[in-house]
């Protein structure tokens, strides 16, 4: 095969992202998941109540994630971090073939398009179901799009696809975003032209399926039949261990208003950080690609961007999708754009390397492979690994709890819960952790006074029965744990032990 500079182009491209998302991967919440994971293979079933908190024990949890925890589990068991990492490298690669595929001209263009895209993402990027979300939301992106602009129909995929997301993440609701935006740009897209038409040639609209190709608009019936398929959809999140009541799991979660107050992925980007400003440049590219093509912009492509930003600015946790909408957006415009400029210059016809070319092209790529390489084979390093993990979860702590058995129920931190769900179970029930559809606004609510060391927070942990806590070392808690003649029992940078004491 001939490595023509595009092909090396894109291949250093995807050389680049999985460099990139091969990283340390297993964040606070990854630890429930293995957990829930090695439940299920030690139980042979899905829990179907609560049995690993004291706070919620054998409440009813109806769990969307099986089908990804059980690996998730295996590859850790088996693999160590390693597994984790490979795992979630592999799903945000394939998400982005998904998106590559919906992108056109350049290879130039589409490599910087993707790149970007790949690192407003990159928050997203962790060892939990939600990795495989962000996967299925690339594939159902991409058969929209074959059905849109190349009149390629895969739509009946997607209810076999939305069975499979519903037991994989609750984020099977972008799925239904993506088909509801797809369905309300085509819907204005048809009644602009319906009656911006002569009024002899509207009755020609309502008998036409696709409108012109270029254009990428289905028509009336391609209408009814994306709707049809997005019920189709809805019928197939049943299939799962928790029936048709998993349609109600989206709603549920989103309707927890002290979400958004405490857990950073639930609140809106701060645009002083970064990765957050990444999100705005991705968003501004695809304004500037759109104003300097001089074609307007589809009336759905207008929908899926605008509708997918105003999420993005909502909620950290949704700015992947205008990663994987924008790339092909900008890459279309850029790409009518070029020919427009082409065809008041003369085109130059693409040069075909040499037998020179073609060498310096395949050892240019050698060595970004094994740069590449390098990288991946740091980013998996046991090392490297527990040392992040320690530098966010109180690896510490649970040790010290195990050695010493100290006596009582536990209360710990929510950004902890997760691990010492992972590492304490099931000697030490935690008392809360990221779980979020399982504790409701109240508890959560109720948790936050005692983590704020509010008036009356000790009537709490006694109403609980706690007797050990595992909090952060410099919060109000463990300030207030001290002067009210709790024994600290261990103490690191990260966390601290407490004990009660005894009268």
């Amino acid at each position: 095969m001939k490595l023509t500079l595009p092909r090396l182009v894109i291949a250093i491209t995807f050389l680049g992202i999985v460099a990139m998302a091969v990283r340390p991967s297993a964040d606070t919440d990854t630890w429930w998941h293995l957990r829930v994971g090695a439940w299920i293979v030690e139980h042979r079933a899905v829990p179907m109540v609560d049995p690993f908190s004291h706070t919620r024990a054998g409440t009813e949890w109806k769990i969307p994630g099986w089908l990804v925890q059980v690996p998730l589990y295996l590859l850790f068991a088996n693999f160590g971090y390693a597994g984790l990492n490979l795992f979630t490298a592999a799903c945000v690669t394939l998400t982005f073939v998904f998106i590559y595929q919906c992108c056109e001209g350049n290879a130039f263009v589409k490599a910087f398009t993707l790149i970007l895209a790949a690192a407003a993402s990159a928050i997203y990027w962790s060892a939990r179901p939600q990795i495989v979300s962000f996967l299925l939301a690339g594939a159902f992106a991409y058969i929209l799009h074959l059905y849109r602009w190349q009149r390629v129909n895969r739509l009946w995929v997607l209810p076999s696809l939305m069975a499979l997301w519903a037991n994989v993440h609750g984020g099977f609701a972008l799925g239904f975003i993506l088909l509801g935006l797809t369905v309300a740009g085509e819907s204005v897209s048809f009644l602009w032209r319906l009656f911006t038409a002569e009024s002899a040639e509207r009755a020609k609209f309502w008998s036409l399926q696709f409108e012109v190709r270029s254009s990428g608009a289905v028509g009336p019936r391609g209408i009814i039949w994306l709707t049809a398929i997005g019920l189709l959809c809805a019928l197939a999140v049943s299939f799962n261990p928790a029936g048709p009541a998993m349609l109600l799991y989206p709603f549920k979660t989103v309707s927890i208003g002290v979400l958004r107050d405490f857990i950073q992925e639930w609140q809106s980007p701060d645009f002083h950080q970064v990765n957050a400003q990444i999100f705005l440049w991705l968003l501004f590219g695809t304004l500037a690609a759109v104003g300097l093509s001089r074609r307007r912009i589809n009336f759905t492509d207008l929908v899926l961007v605008t509708g997918c930003a105003y999420l993005g600015f909502l909620a950290w946790r949704n700015v992947v999708l205008l990663a994987i909408i924008a790339p092909p957006v900008i890459t279309r415009h850029v790409a009518w754009g070029w020919a427009e400029a082409r065809g008041q210059v003369t085109a130059r016809a693409e040069a075909n390397p040499s037998g020179g070319g073609i060498l310096l092209n395949w050892a240019i790529l050698l060595v970004v492979a094994l740069t590449a390489l390098v990288k991946i084979s740091i980013s998996i390093q046991p090392a490297l690994n527990a040392a992040e993990a320690a530098r966010l979860v109180p690896v510490g702590a649970a040790e010290y709890i195990q050695r010493e058995r100290p006596k009582g129920r536990l209360f710990n931190s929510y950004n902890f819960g997760a691990y010492l769900t992972w590492a304490l179970y099931p000697a030490y029930p935690v008392y809360v952790d990221g779980r979020t559809d399982l504790y409701d606004g109240d508890f959560l609510r109720e948790y936050l006074s005692v983590a704020l060391a509010r008036p009356g927070y000790e009537a709490v942990l006694s109403k609980y029965g706690v007797n050990v806590a595992v909090v952060e070392s410099n919060s109000l808690i463990s300030d207030a744990l001290a002067r009210d003649g709790w024994r600290a029992m261990y103490d690191d940078p990260l966390a601290t032990v407490y004990e009660r004491a005894r009268p």
